[in-house]
């Protein structure tokens, strides 16, 4: 069952990045998704810029031991997600990057809302 559960933590863990990346794109649909993503974006900022450790990760490596598992080979989820969520490759120097992106992406999407709604708001 714990094994179960610390993949359930890792899908949330990827869902949780895709928010932060691109969450901006839901409020044009839903406005009022910003009081969650904008508390998100800047917590995915802050990790990525000070390397602070999402509290996610050590709930799925504590579920994992649990399971006994200290990564078990095989299956969907340990093949493909955690190699794209836990990066071998990844440094601070790329952290860095990564939190530049989240902040230039996110801010050009609430740009663009921003003045959609201001010209609505005119009309």
């Amino acid at each position: 069952m714990s094994a179960v559960l610390a993949d359930a933590v890792l899908l949330l863990h990827l869902a949780f990045i895709a928010f932060v990346v691109a969450g901006a794109v839901l409020i044009f649909r839903w406005p009022r998704l910003a009081l969650m993503h904008v508390p998100a974006m800047l917590w995915g900022a802050y990790a990525e810029f000070s390397g602070a450790l999402c509290p996610l990760t050590p709930l799925e490596n504590r579920l994992r031991a649990l399971a006994g598992a200290g990564g078990y080979h095989g299956g969907f989820v340990e093949h493909y997600l955690i190699a794209l969520i836990y990066p071998e490759t990844l440094t601070r120097e790329w952290q860095t990057l990564l939190g530049i992106i989240v902040v230039a992406v996110n801010a050009a999407l609430y740009t663009v809302w921003g003045v959609r709604v201001s010209g609505r708001r005119r009309q």
